[in-house]
């Protein structure tokens, strides 16, 4: 068993209406919608998990969308932009479907690899990579969203902060992660564990403002391990680089430890087990409501609390 963190498990964000967010990732994404639930700490609110048909770790995107939140800004001490795979020669497609949409696209290159930019309905900032690295990830498909353009996964996630040398530190010696690329004030760091959502990069911008946590930015970034037993090791670990650090959390479908790393960026280490299949099969993932244990007494008052979807 490997006990190093094998890429990212999942990347949260925030969002303003339940309602568009989920018809946004679903409809003209083609994710699948893998767990519908409620945020932990407010159950008026959903917590969606959308991703891959298993909800495979390195594939989700959950959202917490807080109903009327209103726009957050993207600035240092965030997450800034999310990097999804797609296959190779699908950029036209995403770059023609988007539009239809009335979507504003840019098309570029980051360290040698062809990408297109986006802003999502809240204005998360969301890119579409070629990957110069093989990924054979399986993908979920739509009526409009085929195998040959599909979104495999994560790729990568952009950490932007003020200063990078103290977060750098903190990937490298805690979370095993190594310089693999530089240009300018941007860095990209890697982990050989796993072949795919490896990659981290940071860029370094002493002159932008911090950002503001609300509607289109990012709520936390979640790093995977295989288990609780591995996940405890790097609790250890964390604390003895002098951070503060969670108990490990029961989060229903994997356990969790969080944890702010000194740019201001909320980090969690999340694990693989039990799976998104614990509570309900593979082919109805996403189609029920499930609720953590302690709100299951009082389910229709949740129910009846919650924004209508339909």
């Amino acid at each position: 068993m490997e006990n190093r963190i094998l890429g990212l498990h999942h990347i949260t964000a925030i969002a303003n209406n339940a309602k568009s967010n989920l018809d946004f990732y679903t409809q003209v994404l083609g994710l699948r919608l893998v767990k519908k639930t409620v945020n932990f700490d407010d159950p008026g609110t959903y917590h969606f998990y959308f991703g891959n048909e298993e909800g495979t770790p390195g594939t989700i995107l959950t959202f917490f969308p807080w109903e009327g939140i209103g726009k957050g800004t993207n600035g240092s001490g965030l997450a800034t932009h999310i990097g999804y795979s797609v296959p190779k020669g699908s950029l036209e497609f995403w770059t023609n479907r988007l539009k239809q949409f009335n979507i504003n696209v840019e098309e570029s290159e980051i360290f040698g690899e062809k990408l297109i930019s986006f802003k999502d309905l809240d204005g998360l900032q969301l890119q579409f990579i070629e990957s110069s690295t093989p990924d054979d990830r399986k993908i979920w498909t739509t009526d409009d969203i085929k195998d040959e353009n599909g979104l495999k996964g994560f790729h990568n996630v952009t950490l932007t902060l003020k200063r990078a040398e103290p977060t750098i530190k903190v990937l490298t010696d805690i979370l095993g992660y190594d310089l693999q690329k530089q240009d300018g004030q941007r860095y990209r760091f890697a982990t050989d564990a796993i072949e795919t959502a490896k990659l981290i990069d940071i860029i370094e911008d002493d002159k932008l403002s911090v950002g503001r946590n609300a509607a289109g930015t990012n709520h936390h970034i979640a790093f995977r391990v295989a288990n609780d037993e591995i996940l405890m090791e790097y609790r250890e670990k964390v604390m003895s680089a002098g951070l503060n650090i969670t108990p490990k959390i029961d989060r229903d479908y994997f356990y969790s430890l969080y944890f702010r790393e000194p740019g201001g960026i909320l980090f969690e280490i999340a694990t693989e087990n039990p799976g998104f299949t614990v509570d309900e099969p593979l082919n109805e993932l996403g189609q029920n409501l499930k609720l953590p244990k302690q709100y299951e007494a009082i389910r229709a008052k949740v129910e009846e609390a919650l924004p209508k979807l339909s």
